[in-house]
């Protein structure tokens, strides 16, 4: 132990050096202020550097070191005595070798602390696990690899299982915390699986899919930095609340540079908050829609009913049916989007009126030739171009339109595109920032990749910002050459040669000197970008996603390199698509990987028993992950009587722990009048999970663990929500119902 303190005391003695350089030399670059260009882009990239790595020692600084491990001594290998200790983060000695102080638990050198055995040692002695709060030890764990080893150390754990069993026996915090220093064989191997292409991770309740999932990302952003720094990589989860509960984890593994949302945020400008019917989320995420929304925008490129008259310099011309006809499909056929393609619909247009006015006014009334010539032409079309009734014309036959308008017009106005009974579904009368519901984000998405955007106003804009901004530099390289005044001594002196502004950059150099920087990270420059392409996205309860939504992260990986996890039999959205054929045959047929986790660590088996009864009631060979552990805590089940509320309260304190959290599962409809009565209890769309009591209802609670469960009506689930709900305890589970008990929880071991 006195060993251990003085190692991680000299650790953290040159962690806390390294912050302070670290901080001196952020400090130091961003006092440079005005520089060259270079000088700038090399400031900047030293800046996010060492702020990256300054978070990092800062969100790593109380657990940092978490294990050991001692080699065995080998013919032409390491002698006896040569260890290394295995931490969040890699630190080095400030030495000419930079020799290793810590290693980074994603290290090669590392992995045999995870998957070494007594029957596979892979070289190891003794593997040690290191227990400490805050910077002091205060616990080791020692299994002995090496069985002719004979060096005993008073720590040893005979099973090997005393770390994993604390980790998963403690309190709750409302927060997930990182598995590092319990990852098991299994969930190494996925976390350290290639990146390219698509792996998809099943596994049940408990089983650390999402933990796993976690690592996975910090593990590929230590194995290919260079690459996914740029890129990015996007956590895609179910609900603000899971993005919440999740949030500490990779920044605890020294990682921040990742972008974490849900399908409802990832449209720039949208924040997707209200919530739609069962009905009309599984009509907007039909894979249909692609086609619907399409036909929506051919319906606007519209033709004239029954002609547009244009006046013109005293001439009245007529765009009839036919002639807009010819110009539109001659303008689908370049296959543009709508917004893209309208310049050549315009330029179309301009041209028919052209040749019709030439033809009436440059006619020869005796041989019928035209007597105008090419130049005479071009001054009728810019005329035209002039005109402004030809641009009314051309707005109402190819509008430019927005995604959002696009997507809001339909839906106050579905009928005609969609079955009836989907139209009464998904009609709402009217769409502002406030109305957009996560099925929303998919069309919306769906809507841009058809629209297009006409950028030609945006680039005049900027190409005329630069001119002025060139004209400017112009104007003080002029200035500096005009001011030149010597006062010289003698002729040699004058005829000397000194070198001005002027003499050595010119306007444009200069303008681009002055032009302003992104200090942006990839994340948060991917956050606003819609059509950005990450470098691997993980996507967490996969199964929920409707095709609609899988369109729109298909087209945020076009190098299809993604990480699926979920449970098929967890999914509980009308959308949901539930199978990973159906998923993933679209985009990559049968070229995927799929693995599963079967050890369910959270679920006690009481509790796991009275589960999976739920779904065998449904599915009579259902088979749930194993659990781990028991705790001899049997889950009971009680008749609530007439005050549903003052029962729920007297449930919330018996099962209440002294250190950790309770949730309260139950329907949304009854969430005001349970608030009501529970002190101190948070609820609502982003509820506080650290605190001691939260209120959620069972899709708010999907990936989510707590140290005591109350699930309350069960009989107003679907079988996924109720399997969801009874899922989430890790020590103690209790049932409140009115009139009876649902048929598929009857028999299943409740008390």
């Amino acid at each position: 132990m006195r060993s251990e303190q003085e190692f991680i005391d000299g650790l953290y003695a040159r962690v806390d050096a390294l912050r302070d350089a670290t901080e001196v030399s952020v400090g130091d670059a961003l006092a440079q202020g005005d520089t060259p260009r270079q000088a700038r882009l090399e400031r900047d990239i030293l800046v996010a550097e060492r702020s990256g790595l300054l978070a990092a020692l800062n969100a790593v600084d109380g657990s940092l070191c978490f294990g050991r491990i001692d080699l065995s001594p080998v013919e032409g290998g390491p002698a006896a005595g040569v260890t290394h200790h295995i931490g969040r983060i890699g630190i080095r000695a400030d030495d000419l070798e930079r020799t290793p102080v810590l290693i980074d638990w994603r290290a090669p050198v590392a992995r045999p602390f995870y998957l070494a055995t007594g029957h596979t040692p892979m070289g190891l002695r003794r593997r040690r696990h290191i227990a400490t709060a805050g910077r002091h030890v205060t616990d080791l764990h020692d299994e002995i690899l090496d069985l002719g080893d004979r060096e005993r150390t008073g720590h040893e754990d005979p099973s090997g299982d005393a770390v994993l069993l604390a980790a998963l026996n403690s309190a709750r915090t409302g927060r997930m915390s990182d598995i590092v220093q319990t990852i098991q064989a299994e969930q190494d191997r996925i976390i350290r699986a290639p990146h390219r292409g698509v792996m998809v991770v099943e596994g049940g309740p408990g089983t650390g899919k999402t933990a796993v999932a976690l690592h996975r990302a910090a593990y590929l952003l230590y194995e290919h930095r260079e690459l996914l720094a740029k890129r990015a990589v996007l956590i895609v989860g179910p609900n603000p609340a899971f993005l919440g509960y999740i949030g500490e984890v990779l920044p605890a593994l020294g990682e921040t540079g990742v972008l974490l949302s849900t399908v409802g945020e990832l449209f720039p400008g949208v924040h997707a908050r209200a919530v739609d019917t069962p009905e009309a989320a599984a009509v907007k995420g039909r894979a249909g829609m692609a086609e619907v929304l399409a036909g929506v925008v051919r319906e606007r490129q519209a033709l004239p009913d029954p002609v547009i008259a244009i006046e013109h310099d005293r001439d009245v011309l007529m765009l009839d049916a036919g002639l807009v006809r010819v110009a539109r499909e001659r303008t689908r056929a370049a296959g543009l989007p709508h917004n893209v393609a309208r310049e050549h619909f315009e330029g179309h247009i301009l041209n028919t009126l052209t040749d019709m006015l030439a033809e009436r006014i440059g006619t020869d009334p005796f041989d019928g030739s035209n007597l105008l010539d090419p130049s005479d032409i071009t001054q009728i079309r810019d005329e035209l171009a002039e005109n402004p009734e030809v641009w009314s014309a051309v707005d109402q036959l190819w509008p430019r339109l927005t995604p959002q308008r696009l997507v809001a017009d339909f839906l106050a106005d579905p009928d005609g595109h969609v079955p009836d009974e989907d139209a009464a579904a998904i009609r709402r009368p009217s769409t502002g920032p406030a109305d957009w519901t996560p099925a929303d984000v998919p069309l919306l998405d769906e809507a841009a990749e058809l629209l297009g955007e006409d950028d030609r106003v945006a680039r005049a804009l900027a190409d005329r910002e630069r001119r002025t901004q060139v004209a400017y530099a112009q104007g003080v390289l002029d200035v500096s050459y005009a001011s030149r005044t010597y006062e010289f001594e003698d002729k040699e002196e004058e005829d000397a040669e000194v070198l001005s502004a002027h003499d050595i950059i010119d306007a444009e150099r200069m303008a681009e000197r002055h032009e302003e920087d992104d200090h942006r990270s990839a994340a948060e420059r991917a956050a606003a970008d819609r059509t950005w392409a990450f470098g691997h996205i993980i996507v967490d309860e996969a199964q929920e996603l409707s095709p609609m939504a899988w369109r729109l992260l298909m087209r945020r990986s076009p190098t299809r390199s993604m990480t699926l996890v979920g449970d098929p039999a967890q999914t509980a959205e009308a959308a949901g698509v539930g199978s990973w054929e159906e998923i993933l045959a679209p985009y990559v047929q049968d070229r995927w990987e799929h693995t599963r986790l079967g050890v369910n660590y959270r679920t006690p088996a009481e509790i796991m028993d009275v589960a999976a009864g739920v779904v065998r009631a449904e599915r009579p060979g259902f088979e749930p992950p194993r659990s781990v552990r028991s705790t001899g805590v049997r889950p009971w089940a009680r008749e609530a009587g007439d005050d549903l509320p003052g029962a729920v309260a007297e449930a919330v304190a018996e099962l209440t722990p002294a250190e950790g959290r309770l949730a309260v599962v139950a329907p949304k409809a009854l969430h005001p009048a349970l608030a009501a009565r529970l002190d101190g209890v948070t609820a609502g769309r982003e509820p506080d999970l650290t605190r001691a009591v939260v209120l959620l209802d069972p899709r708010q609670a999907k990936g989510l663990e707590f140290d005591s469960v109350l699930v309350v009506e069960p009989a107003a689930y679907g079988t996924s929500d109720l399997y969801v709900a009874l899922t989430r305890a890790t020590q103690a589970l209790g049932v409140l119902y009115t009139g009876e008990l649902p048929a598929s929880l009857r028999g299943t071991g409740l008390e």
